[in-house]
């Protein structure tokens, strides 16, 4: 159940939640005596919510912490609407009217509204009471006429994207594989309005983009290549903007088998950069923003069999280069080096891949943002830095200096696809940067898209990463 906004006023039988960063009863409120001074009484003892019970309705008031940069600030909003959307599930309310003290931006407002309905996401497809689990929440209104509709618009639009992003993500790969993949994306373009076409195995071998083929020989289910493009009439850039996401839908480590504890039962997750782009070109084309976007998903598992690649293998990629394979479990950036080849042909402005890489960028900064590399100018940098900064989908640059190339040299091939004991997300960088041409970015989420414990709106499990992030920079330009 997606909890949808929208702009009304509170009328008398309606439950109330009022933003404020310093409490004071006002005609939102109308709090009597006994009740502002219970309120005052509650935020002394350092309650950042404190809930009236009248009984036929709730009024909550949220204390709002007033950050250092407004971008914190606007973060600790979107905290706060997960946790009233909890408050408000747990009292079993359909509808919530927001209010705001008028010395709060609207910007507040609508982060608040944010994380109230991306914390309202739920994946209970596979619960037997699933009706009775489900959140009662689904109409959250905004008491406040200076949002513009089309601000709504745009809002409902990419928490509905994040959230297929998610229900991607969070689906096991017996009902979601390759092929799965592509259809999911076939009936998102449908719905939005932007142009699909899925390349087959054939179509594959005959691209020679031997990554992909090497990746899939150990799987029964075919290899799919999607290619999305939102292309309006008057877009702002001539030439295209570029998504690749890395679409492996299960990763076991091939031969070169995932043996550390807790490595292999969420590896459904490595499509995480896949759904990424392919729910932000959806939302792209949903909202009608003026931007060329092209979307390239390549998507496989990665399982064991007889005809399995093995570590040792010598693979000739769809750019031509040679690459000698050392591990079967890097084996996103095999995928990924064809689609950024083939993206040479768009002649792009700027490609930006998304992929569940490495766990070097996991343990170097965990689930709290993105690690990121690239040769963009560092004004395409700073902008999606910003975006990064405004949805709260931190950004990392990490260096990636010509010594680590070094690193991936191989004796008998072009290259190989692992590097050495160090910087195994630079190197993994470095590789992907040889199939490059143009100005780009590389994306690794490996520790924000799937968290294992709650984390706020961002939920548990899936969280949609990238999506976000992708639309607000689409929208600065």
């Amino acid at each position: 159940m997606i909890l949808k906004i929208n702009i009304g006023t509170a009328g008398l039988k309606d439950s109330l939640v009022y933003l404020t960063h310093a409490f004071k009863n006002d005609k939102h409120l109308a709090l009597t005596p006994q009740e502002e001074s219970y309120v005052n009484a509650e935020i002394k003892n350092e309650k950042k919510l404190v809930t009236i019970n009248r009984y036929d309705k709730l009024i909550i008031i949220s204390i709002l912490d007033k950050k250092d940069h407004n971008y914190q600030t606007l973060e600790n909003a979107r905290k706060a609407g997960d946790k009233v959307g909890s408050m408000a599930n747990g009292h079993k309310l359909a509808k919530l009217v927001v209010a705001r003290d008028s010395k709060l931006s609207s910007d507040v407002m609508l982060a608040f509204a944010e994380g109230m309905a991306l914390g309202n996401y739920q994946f209970l497809k596979y619960r037997k009471d699933e009706k009775k689990e489900t959140n009662s929440l689904k109409e959250l209104v905004l008491d406040d006429k200076s949002i513009k509709n089309h601000f709504i618009n745009e809002l409902n639009i990419v928490v509905d994207a994040t959230c297929k992003a998610r229900d991607l993500v969070n689906e096991p790969v017996n009902s979601l594989n390759s092929v799965d993949l592509a259809n999911a994306f076939k009936a998102m373009a449908a719905e939005a309005g932007f142009k699909i076409e899925v390349l087959d195995k054939a179509r594959i071998t005959s691209l020679k983009m031997g990554g992909i083929l090497a990746v899939n020989k150990g799987s029964k289910i075919p290899p799919t290549f999607s290619i999305m493009e939102w292309k309006p009439s008057k877009a702002v850039n001539k030439k295209p903007i570029v998504l690749v996401g890395k679409g492996v839908v299960y990763d076991t480590g091939g031969l070169s088998l995932k043996t550390t504890l807790n490595s292999m039962d969420y590896m459904k997750c490595d499509m995480g950069g896949a759904a990424a782009v392919a729910c932000a070109i959806y939302a792209v084309a949903k909202a009608k923003l003026n931007v060329h976007v092209i979307a390239l998903v390549p998507s496989t598992d990665n399982l064991i069999d007889a005809n399995a690649y093995v570590p040792g293998d010598i693979i000739t990629m769809h750019s031509g280069l040679t690459v000698e394979v050392l591990n079967t479990d890097a084996e996103g950036r095999l995928i990924l080096a064809d689609a950024l080849s083939y993206a040479k042909k768009y002649k792009p402005e700027l490609v930006l891949n998304f992929a569940t890489l490495t766990g070097a960028a996991a343990a170097a900064i965990g689930h709290y943002g993105t690690v990121v590399m690239g040769n963009a100018d560092e004004k395409v940098k700073n902008k999606l830095k910003k975006s990064g900064n405004n949805v709260y989908e931190r950004l990392v640059e990490f260096p990636i200096w010509e010594e680590y190339g070094e690193l991936i040299k191989s004796d008998i091939a072009e290259i190989k696809n692992v590097g050495g004991p160090y910087g195994g997300s630079i190197t993994a960088g470095k590789f992907l940067e040889r199939f490059t041409d143009y100005p780009w970015f590389h994306f690794d989420i490996a520790g924000p898209a799937f968290v294992k414990q709650n984390d706020s709106y961002r939920t548990k499990n899936a969280s949609g990463v990238g999506v976000r992030l992708l639309f607000d920079y689409f929208k600065s330009l």
